[in-house]
């Protein structure tokens, strides 16, 4: 498996998951561009898109950083533009950024709701659909061309809604754009699937909610370890699945993640929303 020269945008990877994708992509050499609204250092959430892309080029890839509202669709299409541009085309889209506010119905602003809304939701919808035309001549070029998207399966039960339900509507209205756009560009050849953890994930955004203890979570790279598998297989028969970063690694005959535990030893993790 490699991904040496494959041409990437990244959604918010200027840290925590979204970042450990990009450097497991740059120690094959890939060409990464990231894509995220920091551009100057916030104590609460360290890491911006120049620090991001100075570790990706010591990783020993090429990094493009680009300073971008997924909000805005202007600034999407000119960001996507200015990477091809850069790189040649596109091969992968990780549609990593989100926004999470875990608030029952009566206590959660509508500038809140709007946020995950046009960040989950319409930023996912607005980003895939720029690359898209890229994709698909990395297709014609037998380039193996995938979008991976961090959203959750599918799923129906009232228990993961009850205590966030915009929060949920709007992780689903990811793993929605997954299910409906992989069977739309099965034809092209290209991969739409969605990841998630089966665990909480340490990072600097998990760190900020009250009361969770980052001992009882993993580590973001055994989300890039997962990725990079899911990245390198055939786009033509890998599209349409909601992958668990576990069930994947296992996949591979990995099965000892010890080595992704934030406490050495750990066996009762904190499990992520939208799992059973």
């Amino acid at each position: 498996m490699s991904l040496a020269g494959k041409r990437i945008f990244i959604t918010g990877g200027s840290r925590g998951i979204g970042l450990a994708i990009a450097l497991r992509a740059a120690a094959d050499g890939a060409n990464i561009a990231i894509a995220a609204k920091t551009a100057e250092e916030n104590p609460k959430l360290p890491g911006t898109i120049f620090s991001a892309a100075k570790e990706i080029e010591a990783a020993g890839g090429t990094a493009l950083p680009i300073q971008c509202d997924i909000r805005d669709e202007d600034a999407v299409v000119a960001a996507v533009a200015k990477a091809a541009e850069q790189f040649g085309g596109l091969d992968i889209l990780i549609n990593n950024a989100s926004a999470i506010n875990l608030t029952p119905t009566e206590k959660t602003a509508a500038k809140r709701f709007d946020l995950m809304f046009d960040v989950n939701v319409r930023g996912t919808f607005l980003t895939s659909q720029a690359v898209i035309p890229y994709l698909r001549e990395s297709a014609k070029a037998g380039r193996n061309p995938h979008i991976l998207t961090l959203s959750p399966p599918l799923s129906m039960s009232p228990k993961w809604f009850k205590n966030h339900v915009a929060y949920t509507m709007s992780k689903y209205g990811m793993s929605m754009c997954v299910l409906g756009m992989a069977e739309e560009f099965k034809r092209d050849g290209i991969a739409v699937n969605a990841l998630w953890p089966r665990t909480a994930i340490d990072t600097a955004a998990l760190q900020m909610i009250p009361g969770v203890d980052t001992d009882f979570c993993r580590k973001p790279e055994i989300l890039s370890d997962t990725a990079y598998i899911i990245l390198n297989r055939d786009s033509k028969t890998t599209t349409g699945n909601f992958f668990i970063d576990d069930e994947v690694l296992a996949s591979e005959g990995i099965t000892d993640l010890e080595k992704y535990s934030v406490k050495p030893g750990t066996t009762d993790f904190l499990l992520d929303f939208f799992l059973d």
